[in-house]
């Protein structure tokens, strides 16, 4: 008999009419719920280490949660939870999940506008509301990914309805509303909830919205949208997002060689020369988009090019959890992005530990990469030449890192965001400790640092052969000038420019951020 599976709110599994009644112990839930979502084997060991990794026998916790699903689901010969002596894993062939449909409206888009609001309406509330596990980081990480992966899906659903020019305002409204209440920050979600109040509800009903969306940006440290609607008689209405803002970024999804979901993003005119970002830690490509640090480039780079980002794997709209974080898997990952898009030969972006990953892709890769573009670059990680008080300063910082990432209190995330950004606002500073806390998890932060400590390219850099501009802050307090004077000196060719700046992170309101959009932009050019 089919089992149903309610995911969105408190898990639930229900066999024909009945209900059934889950265990009373959490992590029991926690764990039917992420065998019967994963749908996959799993080592016993694996499943130790995710749900009793602080308990003296972690196996006699796992063979007693074991025994009580099985009893629970497994009925009349189906056997639904299965187990052998390595591995446990949940037959899904016979089960259908509350997620089913709204993947089904958000990647096939078939549905009229009132079956996609049956389907809004029953796949509300929080995923797993009662499968927390605070004292389980990696499970917590796993599922803040599925509630990530949640809230995506319903925003890309909550737009499409809401731009959906056959519909009538007043329904394209309801829409919009759901898409800003799910992304807060984006300029797109903020300009179309402005314009469907406009002439759903009239010009001081779209004022007032306007004023809310300019405070609740403001307080982001994030530039709102223009909130103005032009209307001439007798011809269509033109808006400011129709006459500067460029398309929409089309965001998808490769799996890596080891399975590992990367997201991927192209905007812009698809006619216009590709351009490739690579990724670099503390990515969101739907965050970042309207963000104050890098949000300039990418708009102005995508007015003359079809421009190609994604999402490191760990961070952002890309799996969280992940087996390995380490700097081959970065390589790999690019590469499977690039072959997604069906680029063959392209300009190549890296900023920060970007660049390496790019150094190591245009040396592996020279046929393909027409020309590369470095910022902030380094070429190996600290652990080679620190000192003793160096290793323990950055030691630290991973501590304060794991133990403060995802308390409210920002005072951790300061220590970390002020060597990325010395001269940011309060306000900026704000924004970016929210945005790192919504880009990845404690967990992933200290891995992510503990890999980025180990780079090592110097000997890739004598091996790109394309035209290289090596960019850099004059006064970085992250990554010395000197660094990337370094390696311009050692890749064949390559020219060196300085930016007057001492932050990692260009913020886009700096005169060394429009510098640097005009750097790249005569550069490729050149080419």
């Amino acid at each position: 008999m089919t089992l149903e599976i309610r995911t969105f709110g408190p898990f639930e599994i229900q066999r024909g009419e009945a209900l059934l009644e889950l265990p009373s112990s959490r992590k029991s839930r926690a764990l039917l719920a992420y065998l019967a979502i994963t749908g996959k084997r799993h080592s016993r060991r694996d499943l130790c280490e995710l749900f009793w990794d602080n308990t003296d026998d972690p196996l006699a916790g796992l063979r007693w949660s074991l025994s009580k699903l099985k009893t629970l689901v497994n009925a009349d010969g189906d056997e639904t939870v299965n187990s052998n002596r390595d591995a446990i894993w949940f037959d899904s062939s016979q089960a259908l999940f509350d997620k089913d449909q709204l993947n089904d409206l958000a990647n096939r888009g078939h549905q009229t506008e009132k079956e996609a609001d049956q389907v809004w309406k029953a796949t509300s509330g929080l995923p797993l509301a009662d499968c927390e596990l605070p004292n389980q980081p990696e499970f917590m990480t796993w599922l803040e990914g599925y509630r990530q992966d949640y809230v995506r899906l319903r925003a890309g659903v909550a737009k499409r309805f809401a731009r959906d020019e056959e519909l009538p305002w007043q329904t394209r409204d309801k829409w919009a509303e759901r898409w800003i209440r799910l992304a807060p920050y984006s300029r797109g979600a903020a300009f179309t909830a402005f314009e469907t109040k406009y002439h759903a509800a009239g010009r001081a009903a779209a004022t007032g919205l306007a004023d809310h969306l300019r405070k609740t940006f403001g307080e982001a440290g994030i530039e709102p949208p223009v909130f103005e609607i032009a209307e001439e008689p007798g011809k269509p209405l033109i808006t400011p997002r129709d006459l500067l803002a460029p398309e929409e970024q089309q965001i998808r999804f490769v799996d890596g060689e080891d399975g590992v979901s990367i997201a991927w993003a192209s905007v812009g005119n698809a006619a216009n020369p590709p351009l490739v970002k690579a990724a670099n830690w503390l990515n969101h490509l739907e965050l970042d988009w309207d963000a104050p640090v890098w949000s300039p480039l990418f708009k102005e780079l995508s007015k003359s090019h079809n421009f190609f980002r994604y999402d490191e794997r760990g961070c952002g709209l890309s799996d969280w959890n992940v087996d390995e974080i380490t700097f081959d898997k970065f390589v790999e990952d690019l590469e499977r992005v690039v072959d997604a898009a069906g680029l063959e030969r392209f300009p190549l972006l890296g900023i920060s530990q970007g660049a390496a990953v790019s150094i190591r892709y245009a040396a592996l890769h020279p046929e393909r990469v027409s020309q590369l573009i470095l910022f902030g670059a380094y070429d190996q990680g600290w652990r080679f030449n620190a000192t003793p008080d160096q290793v323990r300063e950055r030691e630290a910082v991973m501590v304060l890192t794991e133990t403060g990432w995802g308390m409210d209190n920002p005072a951790y995330r300061h220590v970390f965001s002020r060597t990325f950004m010395p001269d940011a606002s309060p306000e900026e500073l704000d924004w970016f400790d929210e945005f790192q806390r919504l880009t990845t998890s404690a967990e992933n932060a200290v891995r992510f640092l503990e890999a980025f400590s180990t780079i090592d390219v110097r000997d890739d850099l004598a091996k790109v052969q394309c035209p290289t501009l090596v960019v850099h802050s004059r006064g970085d307090m992250r990554i010395p000038f000197a660094t990337g004077r370094s390696i311009a000196s050692r890749i064949p060719g390559a020219q060196l420019a300085g930016v007057e700046s001492q932050n990692h992170l260009l913020l886009g309101r700096e005169s060394a951020s429009t510098r640097f959009v005009e750097l790249v932009q005569d550069f490729l050019k050149s080419g």
